[in-house]
């Protein structure tokens, strides 16, 4: 089946994120996950194959397993509900092989400014921030946490850390603390998001732990809705989250993942100064992080 890499519904445009194109569908959103992949914030100019796929049936497997305790914006990816969706607002000629599977109807919430960061193990911008402050040879603090001296990359901490970040509208995102978070949403919300990221994590790496797979880290995002917290965007997907293979897990290196650090992994191998435009991918490592995202899905979900 041909990628997809962008969309073109005759609909209003409500967004159009990295990966997402989002579309008004009174009284609803219409959510659709590209095929495209952004590494180091820059979109990258080949597609992965199916990609948007799996980030949408992961995401629905986690909002419906969390949904007794933890309310999402999802209200269906039934191909069936969304055309009958489009067919109340008089569109009745959208490609249902193109967009099956990749497209969500959600209900509208107002973001939260801030991602909301779970960590179960030291890797990706939290290692490098803790070899920067030193923490291989004494105690560092980052983010409000205490951390003990001498933890090697990828290193289980003894407890997962909520560390949230600033959404940058360009650029990269910028890790905050606790207190900063607070200052932002107040510190009600602040407490409250923490508290349903830590547990939503918590279950999700229990369950998965189950199935082979480490969740080494996740990033949630919440929108208020009617005055009520809502799950959004997407939940537990290899976009958001790193995927180890826990038969080979290993502390001290980089760990074999099933999510895009891949394709980052190659990307650190170019002279790229990871600037628009990105370097075209070659067709084997599009191919494997396709078959990496696949994995994914079938080793959570089956």
């Amino acid at each position: 089946m041909k990628p997809l890499m962008t969309t073109d519904l005759p609909l209003p445009l409500f967004s159009k994120g990295k990966v997402r194109e989002t579309y008004r569908l009174e009284p609803h959103l219409l959510m659709i996950a590209t095929d495209r992949l952004s590494a180091f914030d820059v979109i990258l100019p080949t597609p992965i194959p199916g990609k948007g796929r799996v980030l949408t049936q992961m995401s629905r497997f986690w909002f419906q397993r969390f949904q007794s305790w933890l309310p999402h914006h999802m209200v269906s990816v039934e191909w069936e509900d969304i055309e009958r969706a489009l067919t109340q607002v008089g569109v009745s000629s959208v490609d249902r092989d193109q967009y099956e599977g990749r497209s969500m109807l959600v209900q509208p919430a107002v973001p939260f400014p801030v991602e909301c960061v779970v960590r179960g193990y030291l890797a990706g911008s939290l290692w490098k921030e803790y070899q920067k402050a030193g923490g291989e040879t004494a105690p560092v603090e980052l983010h409000g946490h205490r951390m003990p001296g001498g933890l090697r990359e990828s290193e289980r901490l003894s407890e997962p850390i909520f560390t949230p970040a600033t959404k940058a509208q360009s650029g990269h995102d910028e890790n905050i603390s606790f207190e900063q978070m607070s200052h932002i949403i107040g510190n009600t919300h602040a407490q409250r998001l923490r508290e349903l990221s830590l547990r939503a994590y918590q279950e999700a790496a229990d369950y998965a732990l189950g199935r082979g797979i480490i969740i080494a880290d996740t990033k949630f995002e919440f929108g208020l809705r009617e005055g009520g917290i809502l799950l959004i965007d997407e939940a537990l997907t290899p976009d958001s989250s790193r995927f180890w293979e826990a038969a080979l897990y290993e502390p001290g290196h980089a760990q074999p993942s099933y999510d895009k650090q891949f394709t980052r992994d190659y990307l650190e191998t170019l002279n790229w100064d990871k600037t628009p435009p990105g370097p075209e991918l070659p067709e084997e490592i599009a191919r494997k992080t396709a078959e990496k995202y696949q994995q994914a899905l079938q080793r959570l979900t089956a």
